[in-house]
Parts: C-alpha cells; sequence; structure tokens
C-alpha cells in the first residue's frame, strides 16, 4: 500500500512536470503601437526641380531667360539598362523616358522601399492571424526533489521517500496553436502599414513622374546643344566663305590686308566656338546616358526633335484643380497622414482590454509505441491597468507625428500651387521670348543678305558683314534658348499637373 501510494506521487510530479514543458503559454504581454518616423516626406532625398531664371546686367540679345534642370540625389544615376533591354545606338525621346522610368535609381529606390514595406504589412498582420507550429521533442530527465524544495514526511516506519526520481525519459509530438482574437492596438498597426503602402505607392509613382522631367529636360537640352552646334558649323562656313572671298579680292588690290586679317579673326573664332559648343553637346550626351542606364559616352544619335507648338490650352484655375486631383507627391502625404492617425488609435488602444487564446494537441509516452493522446486550450484576457508610463509616451509621440504630417500636406498643397504658378509664368515668358526670336532672325538674315551685297558691289568693307553675321549667329542662338525655354516650360507645367508618365506627349510635339 505504501509502495502504491510513493509511485502515485511520483507519478503525479512527473505529469506535473512533462504538462509544463508542453502547454502552449499565452503571453501576458500586450502589444504595442509601432513607431513612425516624424516626417512623412520622402526619406531617399533627390529631387528634381526646372528652373527659370532672367539674364542680369544689360545685354543686346533678345534673350533674357536663363532656363535649367537640376537634378539632385539618385534621380542622376542609374542601373544598366542594356543588358535587359538592347540598344541599337538610336535614342527617341520616348525610349528615353521608358528607359529612365524602368533604370534610374529615383523610381528604383522607391520602388524598393515599396518592397519593404509590402513585408512589414506581412508582419503586421501575422499578429492577427492563428500562427501554428509543430515540433518533436525526446526528453530524458532525472528530478532531485529535496534541491526542489519537496520534503516528504510519511509516517511509516522503515519507508524512507526517494528525494531523487529517475532518470526518466518521454517521447512529444504536438501542434500548438496561437490566436488574437481581440487586440485593437496589433489592427490598428495593421492599418496603419496599409496606409503606409499607399503612400509608399504614391510616392514611386511621383519619382517616376520626377523622372520624366528629369530626362525630357536632358533630352531638350541635348537637342538645343546639337542645334547650337549646327548653327555654328553654319556660321563657320559662312565666315570660311567671306575670308575666303576678301584673300581673292585682296589678291586683285580691291580690299586692305586688314579686311582679310578681321576676316581670318572671324573665322578662326568660330572655329573655336564650334569646337566649345561640341564639348559641350558631348557632355549633355553623357549626362542624358547616366540617366537612363546607358552606356556614360556621347556614341549615340537622338532621332527625335522637338518642334515649337502652343501649350494646351489650360486656365490657371482649372490647371490647379488638376494639379490638387492628380499629384501623386499629394496623394503620398495624406496617406501619410491617414497611417499617422492610425498609428496614434493603436497607441490609445493599448489602454483596452485585449484577448487572446492558444491550444495544443499531441501525443506523448515513453516511445513511439505507447503514446497517448494529450491537448491543452488556455485563454487570456489582458486588461491594462498600469504599465509605468509606456501608454502615454506612446500617445505623446504618435500625437507628434500627426502634427508633423499634417503640417507637411498644408506645406505641399501650397508648393503645388506654386508650382502650377510658376509654370504658368514661365510660360508665358517664353512664349513672348520665343517670338521675339523668331522675329530678331528673320530681320538679321535679312541685313546679312544686304551687307554682302553691298561688298559684293564695292560700296562696302567687311567690317559691316563680320557684325551682322555675328547678329545672324547671336539670333540662332536666341531662338534655339527661347525654343529651350519654351518645351522646359510646357513640361514643368505637365509635371506641376500631376501623371506626368501618362501626359508628357501631350505637352511636346515630337518630329
Amino acid at each position: 500500500m505504501i509502495r502504491n501510494i510513493a509511485f502515485l506521487i511520483l507519478l503525479l510530479l512527473m505529469t506535473v512536470h512533462a504538462f509544463g514543458q508542453i502547454t502552449a503559454p499565452v503571453s501576458a504581454q500586450g502589444s504595442q503601437a509601432a513607431t513612425l518616423p516624424l516626417s512623412g516626406r520622402n526619406a531617399q532625398g533627390g529631387s528634381v526641380t526646372a528652373t527659370q531664371s532672367p539674364i542680369p546686367g544689360v545685354t543686346t540679345s533678345v534673350n533674357t531667360i536663363n532656363p535649367s534642370i537640376q537634378v539632385q540625389g539618385p534621380y542622376t544615376g542609374s542601373a544598366s539598362s542594356t543588358a535587359t533591354a538592347p540598344f541599337n545606338g538610336k535614342l527617341s525621346l520616348r525610349d528615353s523616358i521608358e528607359r529612365g522610368i524602368a533604370y534610374n535609381l529615383g523610381p528604383i529606390g522607391l520602388n524598393d522601399t515599396l518592397l519593404q514595406a509590402r513585408g512589414q504589412k506581412k508582419i503586421s498582420r501575422s499578429a492577427l492571424l492563428p500562427n501554428i507550429t509543430g515540433n518533436v521533442s525526446e526528453q530524458v530527465q532525472q528530478i532531485n526533489l529535496r534541491a526542489s524544495g519537496l520534503h516528504f514526511n510519511i509516517p511509516f516506519p522503515g519507508f524512507v521517500f526517494p528525494t531523487v526520481v529517475g532518470p526518466f525519459n518521454f517521447i512529444d509530438f504536438r501542434a500548438r496553436l496561437t490566436q488574437t482574437i481581440f487586440d485593437p492596438t496589433a489592427l490598428n498597426n495593421y492599418r496603419s502599414v496599409e496606409q503606409v503602402i499607399r503612400s509608399d505607392e504614391f510616392s514611386f509613382e511621383d519619382a517616376r513622374d520626377l523622372t520624366v522631367l528629369a530626362v525630357g529636360g536632358a533630352y531638350l537640352q541635348v537637342i538645343a546643344a546639337a542645334a547650337r552646334v549646327d548653327a555654328a558649323r553654319s556660321q563657320l562656313d559662312t565666315a570660311n566663305a567671306l575670308y575666303k572671298q576678301t584673300a581673292d579680292q585682296r589678291s586683285v588690290g580691291l580690299v586692305a590686308q586688314i579686311d582679310v586679317n578681321r576676316s581670318q579673326v572671324q573665322m578662326l573664332t568660330q572655329q573655336q566656338r564650334l569646337s566649345s559648343l561640341i564639348n559641350d553637346l558631348s557632355k549633355q550626351k553623357i549626362n542624358l546616358a547616366r540617366l537612363t542606364g546607358l552606356p556614360p559616352n556621347d556614341h549615340y544619335d537622338l532621332t527625335d526633335d522637338i518642334a515649337f507648338s502652343p501649350a494646351p490650352p489650360l486656365t490657371l484655375e482649372a490647371a490647379l484643380k488638376q494639379a490638387f486631383e492628380q499629384r501623386a507627391d499629394l496623394k503620398a502625404a495624406q496617406a501619410g497622414l491617414e497611417a499617422a492617425e492610425r498609428n496614434r488609435a493603436a497607441a490609445r488602444a493599448e489602454r483596452l482590454p485585449s484577448l487572446f487564446m492558444s491550444g495544443d494537441y499531441g501525443a506523448i509516452g515513453v516511445n513511439p509505441a505507447q503514446l497517448e493522446r494529450t491537448f491543452s486550450v488556455a485563454g487570456l484576457l489582458r486588461i491594462p491597468i498600469w504599465e509605468g508610463g509606456r501608454t502615454e509616451g506612446d500617445i505623446a509621440q504618435a500625437d507628434a507625428v500627426v502634427l508633423q504630417r499634417r503640417a507637411e500636406l498644408s506645406d505641399l498643397r501650397s508648393k503645388i500651387e506654386s508650382d502650377v504658378r510658376n509654370a504658368f509664368l514661365d510660360l508665358e515668358a517664353a512664349a513672348s521670348q520665343i517670338e521675339v526670336a523668331q522675329k530678331n532672325t528673320e530681320v538679321n538674315d535679312e541685313t546679312l543678305v544686304l551687307t554682302r551685297q553691298k561688298l559684293d558691289a564695292g560700296i562696302s568693307d567687311n567690317v559691316a558683314v563680320v557684325q551682322s553675321q555675328e547678329d545672324v549667329a547671336s539670333a540662332r542662338l536666341d531662338y534655339i534658348n527661347s525654343l529651350f525655354a519654351h518645351n522646359i516650360a510646357k513640361l514643368s507645367l505637365a509635371r506641376a499637373l500631376g501623371r506626368t508618365t501618362e501626359n508628357w506627349q501631350q505637352f511636346l510635339t515630337v518630329k
């Protein structure tokens, strides 16, 4: 009888010990609100900006506008595109934009950020879905009851309760399940991540629009540089012809040597100008290649020319309305604010009760042939009372994020309006200048013809011809710069309105 009692006690101790190893625990630690960055603006940096500034000082040229495209940060570089998109040495505007969108580091970096956010969404969702694990374990144990604080005084003479139990072994096959029944903090964390993903998606779309502005502006710069080279070659041909003419006239005594010298200096000046412009053209082509993932050299040709065309008819009020509806960066900021508000709701929900459950099912025994089925189910209702101020701290952080995101959204709306208004002003100024430049070119071409006729007739020296030739060169460069400024202004307006990736062809006319 005594032996049976001792055996039952030992069996109970072993069972309690084993059961403590296999029961699926329910965590008493509640969820905590995620921490969002204070600012919702693009963390990778970089920008693409179209600027138009007046040329300072007094000038006799009709060109009074200095347009430029300023590209900074990751938008200045790209991954190689030729491995996956073969290149035949001919580059159209459409092809350059498509390559830029696919391989420029601006969109690539934000696409990677988007992939990271989608991974974070899965992590947040896992806190709301069932988590199931399985394991097989085998244990061999020996328990020192006296060391564990167990002392038995059995009032039977001659019987001593053992102080060491074992060794004994058991094997356990078990599956465990944990499930969140109600956790408002985890739910709001998940909804916050959903808004973060929406914000990243819109930021990626905005990066594509900025890439169109960067690549399109670089393509226009190459066209303008090539036009300057062509104009300089034409002027060099004219200077060569004038030099030859004056040299022939000098040989028969019709003009003085000073006229020959003047013509020669003019020819050499045009040669140097052409050399400098060719150098600039090569640099502009290398810059375009860097933006589009092409090899960084100038060994390719452009296939498109951008002709003059008026901007699409659009009022300022309609443009502002369209920009506020379409700008992806504004949508990203609105989604970022929603994410911050969801995050604040998650912080406030830390004060609410939460409910969890867990369970396990399996078989345990001394060997696989002697297994007995066992299971356990546990539930936990967690009621937060005092957590040392952690909840208040989370709420304070979330409030600060919401305030910052609201301020940034307000500032962005103001920036968008200024972008549209500036684009309209730049477009008006460029359109006015291109009209004057066209008229100026016609007048100087006519003047050059008349001046050369006087030289041929012997009633004038070549000073007037050289000066008239310089005026023609200046007029043609003025028209090239004016056309570039007008096209940049139209592309800038397309960016200001949003959805530039889809709508740029409405603003630029490709020949």
